[in-house]
């Protein structure tokens, strides 16, 4: 039977602790801030940053840079045991 859509399994979820396999940030550890099992991604904490510029809104406010986590491919995780 086909209902039309795809059930997606990862072996990490939200609050496991994780080290990061491959790229810029290799070797670095943190805990899933959030899972997206659609696009096969997790957020990181501390890892994968990139810096977004913020306009300012109000009149008295000022614009600013903010570091974001940014998504990390979840074949580039390995869940630590801990």
């Amino acid at each position: 039977m086909n209902f039309g859509f795809i059930i997606i399994i990862m072996h990490v979820k939200k609050g496991d602790k994780i080290t990061v396999l491959t790229g810029k940030d290799k070797g670095a550890s943190g805990t899933i801030l959030k899972a997206l099992p659609k696009k096969d991604m997790v957020i990181v904490e501390g890892v994968n940053k990139a810096k977004r510029h913020q306009k300012a809104r109000k009149g008295n406010q000022k614009g600013q840079i903010l570091e974001k986590s940014m998504p990390i491919h979840v074949s580039n995780v390995k869940k630590v045991k801990a």
